[in-house]
């Protein structure tokens, strides 16, 4: 019981900060050294190369709606309620950031960025956490 609790907050913490990092990314509250985008212009542009097929009139839409998602699941995932239902919608993200990745640019992005082992831990803690309410 005590190594599933363990388990249970070391995917809690590593998906939430993870998921926190990227958003902090995306606003520039990381060095250029260590940013993938270094700023929201540049986030939204990836973001356009991830979903080509959404006119570039509503990309900044679509980034918005993913970065609160991010912010809303990494903090949920934190706070003890609800988790299971946290987890499986990061997972579910995480999931369609994967595939948009495999599609839209190559499989080996997704693979390199360990975004599907994401995905897995994501529905794993799902299965993982007992839920108390």
């Amino acid at each position: 019981m005590k190594e599933q609790k363990l388990v249970e907050w070391f995917l809690r913490i590593t998906l939430s900060v993870g998921m926190l990092s990227a958003v902090a990314d995306r606003f520039g509250l990381w060095s250029k050294e260590l940013s993938a985008w270094g700023n929201w212009e540049s986030f939204v542009a990836y973001t356009q190369q991830l979903n080509p097929l959404i006119p570039g009139s509503f990309i900044e839409i679509v980034a918005g709606i993913a970065t609160s998602l991010e912010i809303i699941l990494g903090i949920g995932l934190l706070i003890p309620y609800k988790t299971s239902l946290f987890a499986k919608a990061t997972g579910l993200l995480l999931l369609i950031f994967g595939l948009s990745m495999a599609i839209f640019l190559n499989i080996k992005a997704p693979l390199d960025y360990s975004v599907f082992v994401g995905a897995a831990a994501a529905f794993a803690l799902s299965v993982v956490v007992k839920d108390k309410y």
